[in-house]
Parts: structure tokens; sequence; C-alpha cells
């Protein structure tokens, strides 16, 4: 299973589908489209990885966008591998208009093979009124504006199961050393503490990534992200240190280290949340819920719930986010109108859409929070909008894919060896060292 964390993973093959649609109705003229039904006449053409679920409700935008401006959108998923899809599509002439794009360093790749026009003026003033300077920044690729990050994660939550609290008598942690105290008394009372997804390396990466920005901070972070601090370097090995003590411990971990390898994220969540439950929490990010709610029937809020992931140490509670942006291609047939669909989507109304439909986060503080469906939901993006410029973009989302993001191969592949024997992190930071500077070299 490749790297999709914005997801709700309901659907874990992405389907090629290419899917037009076109709204119908009377509604005041979006501000981008100059005019009600400006484009009428006009197919913006969507590539993004969403299938399934996200797909769909994505769709429920599109057709928002088509209703004020009387364009008609096609949606074609590409399935994980964004770069080599789109660029086949530039080649072959067939260039979509707008693409959803999951990581910065996708996104940096686009911009400096060309691909890419910088986003308007309406865009840009909407993005520094509505958005954290941070997601400016992520979006911004040598002082030019190409991405707008429409939908985002937030990777700094831990799930549990709170009959399993209930039973072992105690509450969501706010310190990492409480988080582990907290799992040794789940599993006295008969659960493991946690369920770990180890089979899909990009879950290992956010274990390290909340432990790091935590520990080290956030300039070590940033640094560490941008390889300009080796991974040598006494901060990661104190991380990994940090994590080893959890990955080895086999009353925290359900089934040991093996069983950690041997399971999918989907698998992770099962374990919590399944008909038999084995573990009284997992680690992930907010669409936990997405598979809690969608395949396991659990109530968010109710039987299903989060805390914060805690701070390590002296440090600050980490946030850790992902997120989907969308950006305009030059060689797109309607890149006009491919950027009014920019326009239209930094806007809280078409955040509110998906909002409303569920499995979503906006990073724009200006959707009011009262357009989420539920409780749990408005507070984890409550805490995203408040975390403000501090929030941290996923690390490996950063660096080159074959470092921080192929599986069997760099950081997912190195990690899974250190679950499997965390005795050596000194080691391990050494293996991740040679392995980041051929990555960042090619």
């Amino acid at each position: 299973m490749m790297r999709r964390r914005t997801t709700l993973l309901t659907s874990c093959t992405a389907l090629t589908l290419a899917l037009g649609a076109t709204a119908c109705g009377n509604s005041d003229p979006v501000s981008a489209g100059g005019g009600d039904k400006a484009l009428s006449g006009q197919t913006v053409t969507v590539a993004g990885v969403w299938s399934g679920t996200e797909q769909k409700n994505f769709q429920k935008v599109l057709d928002a966008f088509s209703a004020k401006t009387g364009a008609k959108t096609q949606f074609v998923s590409t399935g994980d591998n964004v770069s080599t899809v789109v660029g086949s599509k530039i080649e072959g002439g067939n260039a979509p208009d707008v693409v959803m794009v999951p990581q910065v360093g996708v996104l940096q790749q686009f911009a400096k093979e060309g691909w890419l026009t910088p986003l308007s003026t309406t865009t840009e003033k909407s993005v520094d009124a509505g958005y954290a300077p941070v997601w400016k920044k992520y979006g911004s690729v040598d002082g030019d504006l190409y991405g707008l990050y429409f939908k985002a994660a937030h990777k700094s939550t831990v799930w549990y199961s709170p009959d399993a609290f209930t039973q072992a008598g105690v509450k969501p942690p706010t310190s990492y050393d409480d988080l582990l105290k907290v799992g040794h008394t789940v599993s006295d009372s008969g659960l493991a503490a946690f369920s770990v997804g180890g089979q899909d390396g990009w879950t290992l990466t956010d274990w390290f990534e909340n432990v790091y920005l935590s520990q080290a901070g956030p300039e070590k972070y940033d640094a560490l992200a941008a390889h300009k601090l080796k991974w040598t370097d006494p901060s990661v090995v104190d991380a990994l240190t940090t994590l080893g003590k959890l990955f080895k411990d086999k009353e925290l971990v359900a089934g040991g280290q093996k069983e950690a390898l041997n399971t999918d994220f989907p698998g992770s969540v099962e374990k919590v949340f399944g008909p038999k439950p084995d573990a009284g929490m997992v680690y992930e990010g907010d669409f936990v819920a997405g598979v809690a709610h969608d395949q396991f029937g659990r109530t968010i809020g109710k039987d299903a719930n989060f805390f914060p992931f805690p701070s390590v140490g002296t440090g600050k509670a980490p946030v850790v986010s992902g997120g989907d942006a969308a950006v305009v291609l030059k060689d797109g047939k309607n890149a006009k109108a491919g950027m009014k669909l920019l326009e239209y989507l930094a806007t809280p109304e078409a955040s509110a859409v998906w909002a409303k439909a569920g499995g979503y986060l906006s990073p724009n503080k200006n959707l009011p929070l009262d357009a989420y469906a539920d409780d749990v939901t408005r507070a984890t993006a409550k805490s995203l909008i408040d975390a403000g410029d501090s929030v941290r973009f996923d690390m490996s989302d950063q660096a080159p894919a074959a470092f921080g993001g192929t599986k069997g191969a760099g950081e997912w592949k190195l990690l899974q060896d250190f679950v499997r024997d965390p005795s050596a992190p000194k080691a391990t930071a050494e293996q991740l060292e040679t392995a980041a500077a051929k990555a960042y070299k090619g």
C-alpha cells in the first residue's frame, strides 16, 4: 500500500475513473468566475489520487463550482504515482488542467520541471487572508505561489477506545512519559496498549516525526527535512531511542514487533476498533476516524475518540500535518478555467461543501468550525488552525521519494528494520544518513 495518509482509506485501490459531472442551479456567481455561468461550455479536467469516498466528496465540490460557473468538470484518479501519470499525460499532449498534489516534494518537482503556472492574484489574496503563512511557504517554490492547500490531514492524533480506557481507569495523557504509563495500565487490564501498522513503513515515519518535532524542536525538524542536518545528529539518535523504548516493550505493542511488522494501516485500526479488539490505542492521523466509522461502524466521539500526540520531554506537543495542494498545469487545454477553479477552492464556501460531507479538514481559518459535521472533527480542525505557523508538514513527504516515499527502501525500510531490532539507534541513524545523502544528491 502506497503513501496515502490524507485519505480515509475506504478504498485501498485507486480506480482510474474519468467522471464528468455537471450541476445545475441558479446561485450567485463565484467571484472567480467573473459572472454567472461565465465558464459555460468549458470543461476543467482535474487529476488527483483520490478514489472511493474521497473522490465522491470532492466531486460535490466540483459540482458546486459547476453550479456557479457553468463549467463542466472531469476528475481522473491517478493512483499514488501522481508524478509518473501526470508526466506521461503532459508528454502525450493530454495534460489535465488542475492536479491535486499530495506531497511537497512532488509540487516542487512539477514547478522545477516548468509544468506549473503561478497562482492568480485573487487566489494569493485568499491564501494571505485565510491561511497561516506556513501553508503558503509549502505551496511556494522560489518565491512564487504554485500550490493551494485545499485539504489537510492532522497527523498528531492518538486514537483510543473509550471502553478500554474506562476499563483500565485511565484518562488521555498529556506527556509522552504518561502515555507509556497509561499504556502499561491498559496492558495490565487485558489489552495491549498500541496497535502499530508497521507493515506500511509510512506509519513509522509518522511516529518518528511527531517524537522528533517535539523532542528536537521545529528548527531542527526543518533542517532535517531539508537535509541541512545529517541523520547522524544526536537529536535523531535521541528520537530513535525514545521510540525504541516503546517498540521493544511487548506489553505496549499488540503482538510484539513481529506482529507490528505484519500489520498494515487498516489492520492497525481494526485491532482497536474492529469486532475483536487487541489494543486500546492506535496512533495515526485524523483519517483513522474514517476507517473506524466506515469499516467498523464506530460512532466517532462515543466509541472512538482521540487525544493530541503528547509532548516529549521538555518540548511542546507536536502538530504534524499533510495535505493535498491544487496546482494549475501550463499545458492544460483549459488552464484559465482551471485557475478559476482554484480561486473557488480558496474560498471557505468551497471547503464547506466537503466539510459537511465529512472526512475532511481545511487549513483555511475562515471556514467556520460549525461547517464540520461532528464535534470530534471540529476539535481536530481547531487544533490544526490554532497551531498556526507551528504546524510542520510531514517530513518524509518533503523528501525525495527514493528516501521518504518508497516501499521497501529508504526511510520506510530502515524504520521497519529498527522496529524489528531497536537496540542500535545510532547504527540506524547512520543507515538513514547514507540513504538520505544518496537520495538528496539524486
